[in-house]
């Protein structure tokens, strides 16, 4: 089942009323999709609303701008401050990025507007992105998904 048309200027109260109020129309046995959701408050909602599937750009479009996504929320290596900052884009991360490259030299390349930054930043987007829904799935199965949102909104810096 798919949806489409949420999260393009509601707000997230709204994008999560509609969700509850139409996800009880549709089948349990069938994968439930959500399209152009890619934050990740907006994937732990919808995954407590009944969603199983979202896809977006959002990992890529940020990536443009110099914006990672991290463990303590968002870092834009664009800034000055990460100019001679030697650290990954993220301390918790595994990814190929945040095993190879600092935020300073991410800065440069994206500064010189080399492609590579951004697929540097796409890759460990990806990567965080990939590792909450895992983390998520855990939740689920332990039957602990509300407290692990309210963790990681503390954690993320959302209120």
């Amino acid at each position: 089942m798919l949806f489409g048309g949420l999260s393009v200027g509601e707000s997230k109260e709204l994008m999560c009323e509609i969700l509850e109020w139409t996800t009880q129309f549709l089948p349990e046995d069938k994968p439930r999709y959500l399209m152009g959701v890619g934050t990740p408050d907006y994937l732990i909602e919808a995954v407590l609303r009944g969603i199983d599937m979202c896809d977006c750009v959002l990992p890529t479009r940020i990536a443009r701008n110099g914006t990672a996504l991290t463990s303590s929320g968002k870092v834009v290596v664009r800034n000055a401050t990460y100019e001679k900052d030697f650290n990954p884009l993220d301390e918790n991360c595994d990814c190929y990025t945040c095993k190879n490259y600092t935020r300073g030299y991410i800065r440069h390349l994206i500064k010189a507007s080399e492609i590579l930054g951004i697929r540097l930043i796409t890759i460990h987007n990806l990567r965080f992105l990939t590792k909450l829904m895992e983390r998520v799935r855990i939740e689920i199965e332990k039957d602990n998904l509300l407290d692990y949102k309210n963790e990681f909104y503390k954690q993320y810096g959302y209120t």
